[in-house]
């Protein structure tokens, strides 16, 4: 077959310079078998390939006529023919042709034949033979491979051991936003900029040195071609070996899992608006307070919804007028909130329990009048200025970095009661469509609530007027008496009731001391309350027995309406030193002697007034300069938790240790004891005797 060269240096078995580090195997599967022909058609090389493919030992070929040891005879003809024609023309010539094997069998063998031409002008043939069943499994391989590589919706590449991209489907070219062009060559750190690229690295080169592959693994991100656009894909890594097992590249599959992803955080946040909305309702409204309500509110969508939240409730409301539909809008700052962090944004809001005044461009204004939400997603320096109230504020939103507002209205009943302001500074996302639905949701509890608490105070305020208005002034002079007295109203709108006291200057300088406690709360109680004191004061006048009195005022009471009262009467006269006092269902007073402790008086109790049937009954005692007598209602000395006894205890102890004291001090150091806090109504009248006609210090209590 001709001389061969020189032989190239290096040892055995080592590969020649600039060739691979090891065999890639692939012709190990393909088991290419080499046959040389002389120009007669004699066998001058066999191949072991050659006689693991034909059957034949090399000595059992070698020498003989290829067309007789492979070919039937019924191909002789055209297997010479070719032959001939390579060795005359020197075309190569390829195809499929079946042969003989040595055990008789007929294979489909793929051939490629060559001329050889040696240096002393000598022609030999090349053939190089396939069993064509290898060549069509491993073409059908490589033609599925290829179709799914170049059709699959995964996004597919293979990367060298230097992680550089050798081969990137059109799918991974949709996912990266890149041609597979700008891949190829580049390293993957310089192609996944949109993540964290050296922890990628670092994953990969784990996979490419433990073979362990890294499956499914999630990754959110914003690709170079959509910024504005969170994607989110399930990522694998498969190292890559050949078949004598050495590492060829990493195989890395991305599926794009946006949608999922999308669908995930949806119902993630609907769960978190619906926890939101049940907090809400939770936390909002625990009083009929309005700035508490409002602190509830702020409190609720920081730092869930917004970063910074302001409820401004309209002046207008509070006052009990009509908003007006023009001009600048009048607000009350109820509450302001901001998350950790965003505190310097805080400090361009309203101060809350003030007045702020937004001119009609301003966008809460705005949103009052059109009863409508105004959302601005991307907040601009323009937009800016018609958000905050001044100038001044609204180069402060700019510094601190607010860049999304929205404004929903508190709306009850069909009527603006104001707006809720949200702004976001630290939270990326700007508001959306969602964000304004849940902000009407809450803001819609939280109106009612508001609205609950305005009618409230307006009820209470209304009562406590009535009340305080059907309360008397003493007279300024009352003969050989000193007297003082407190009233203090319930500390909620359902307790104000009808407790009043008084006290009257009687024919032959007698004094009449009156404290009655009508059964019920609110205006009807207060009304009721304002008629006995008034039909008291003129029965009174008659100068009749406590008894007599009351006997009347039991009648009177029959005739209103669901009016059930307690009272106490009782008529002093200085000239004989002398109480004479009748109960009616009402608590004992209790009399301090001078120099000794306070007691209970021991009286019949009676019934309530407006019961009727009973007859009621008069007791004298002996009341002396210096001597001391306290009328109160049951507000005082009444409470859920503590035995009647027990309170009443209390108030001996505190009667006699103020004995010595002006009567002012006592009331109020009596009140501290025992009702440190607003509950029931109290009514609480002191009186004292003094030598001959005095100059009371008596005078209406707070």
């Amino acid at each position: 077959m001709g001389r061969t060269g020189p032989s190239q240096s290096g040892a055995p078995g080592r590969p020649l310079p600039g060739a691979g580090s090891s065999p890639t195997g692939l012709l190990d599967q393909l088991s290419v078998a080499a046959v040389v022909l002389d120009a007669h058609g004699r066998v001058v090389f066999w191949s072991p390939q050659a006689e693991e493919l034909f059957g034949y030992t090399a000595p059992e070929a070698l020498g003989r006529f290829a067309a007789r040891l492979l070919v039937h005879e019924e191909h002789w003809d055209q297997v010479i023919a070719l032959f001939a024609e390579v060795m005359e023309s020197g075309t190569d010539w390829a195809g499929a042709f079946p042969v003989r094997h040595k055990d008789g069998s007929k294979r489909l063998v793929e051939f490629r034949n060559v001329r050889l031409l040696d240096d002393l002008g000598d022609t030999y043939a090349l053939g190089l033979a396939v069993d064509q069943a290898t060549v069509a499994r491993i073409e059908r391989g490589v033609a599925l491979s290829a179709r799914l590589v170049s059709q699959s919706p995964i996004g597919l590449a293979i990367l060298d051991p230097d992680l550089r991209y050798v081969t990137v489907n059109p799918a991974l070219e949709r996912i990266h936003g890149l041609p597979a062009a700008d891949h190829l060559g580049r390293r993957a750190r310089d192609v996944l900029t949109f993540l964290d690229a050296e922890a990628v690295e670092a994953r990969m080169r784990q996979v490419l040195e433990t073979g362990q592959p890294v499956s499914d693994r999630y990754v959110v991100g914003r690709t170079s071609a959509e910024p504005d656009r969170e994607y989110a894909w399930s990522v694998s890594y498969h190292r890559l070996d050949d078949a004598t097992g050495r590492v060829i590249g990493l195989a890395t599959s991305v599926i794009d899992i946006t949608e999922r992803h999308e669908a995930t955080q949806a119902a993630t946040r609907a769960r978190n608006r619906l926890a939101l909305i049940a907090h809400a309702s939770a936390s909002i409204g625990t009083t009929l307070d309005v700035e508490r309500t409002a602190h509830e509110l702020a409190g609720v969508v920081v730092p869930d919804l917004a970063d910074v939240a302001s409820v401004h409730v309209l002046d207008s409301v509070l006052r009990g007028r009509t908003p007006s539909d023009s001009g600048p809008a009048r607000f009350r700052v109820a509450a302001v909130a901001a998350a950790p962090a965003s505190e310097a944004a805080q400090a361009a809001a309203d101060v809350p329990g003030g007045l702020a005044m937004y001119d009609s461009d301003r966008l809460i204004t705005r949103c009052v009048r059109t009863r409508r939400p105004v959302l601005v997603a991307e907040a601009t320096r323009g937009d800016l200025r018609h958000i905050a109230r001044t100038s001044e504020a609204a180069a402060l939103l700019e510094a601190t970095g607010v860049h999304s507002y929205l404004a929903v209205p508190l709306l009850a009943r069909g009527e603006v009661l104001g707006a809720l302001s949200l702004e976001r500074v630290r939270t990326p996302a700007p508001f959306d469509e969602d964000d304004t639905l849940l902000a009407c949701e809450l803001a819609s509890r939280a109106a009612t609530c508001v609205d609950n608490a305005r009618w409230y105070q307006n009820v209470r305020d209304t009562a406590l007027t009535l009340q305080r208005r059907l309360l008397p002034e003493l007279p300024s002079r009352l003969p050989g008496l000193e007297i003082a007295c407190r009233y203090r109203p319930a500390g909620a709108v359902s307790e104000i009731g009808g407790d009043w006291f008084d006290a009257m200057r009687l024919p032959g300088d007698k004094t009449a001391l009156v404290v009655g406690d009508v059964m019920g709360s609110g205006i009807n109680a207060a009304a009721s309350m304002g008629q006995l004191r008034s039909a008291t004061r003129a029965f009174a006048e008659l100068d009749l027995e406590p008894a007599e009195v009351l006997r009347h005022l039991d009648r009177l009471a029959e005739d209103v309406e669901h009016t059930i009262a307690t009272c106490a009467y009782c008529r002093y006269d200085p000239e004989r030193g002398e109480c004479r006092i009748s109960l009616a269902g009402h608590l004992p007073p209790a009399l301090v002697r001078s120099g000794r402790p306070a007691e209970l008086l021991d009286l019949p109790s009676g019934v309530p007034l407006g019961v009727g049937g009973w007859a009621f009954e008069t007791t004298a005692f002996s009341f002396r300069p210096g001597d001391q007598l306290a009328l109160y209602t049951d507000g005082l000395v009444e409470t859920r938790g503590d035995p009647i006894d027990a309170r009443l205890g209390i108030l001996r102890d505190a009667l006699t240790a103020t004995a010595d004291q002006d009567l002012g001090e006592t009331c109020d150091r009596v009140l501290e004891t025992l009702r440190p806090r607003a509950g029931d109504d109290v009514a609480l009248l002191l009186a004292r005797a003094r030598h001959g006609t005095t100059s009371p210090s008596g005078r209406r209590g707070p």
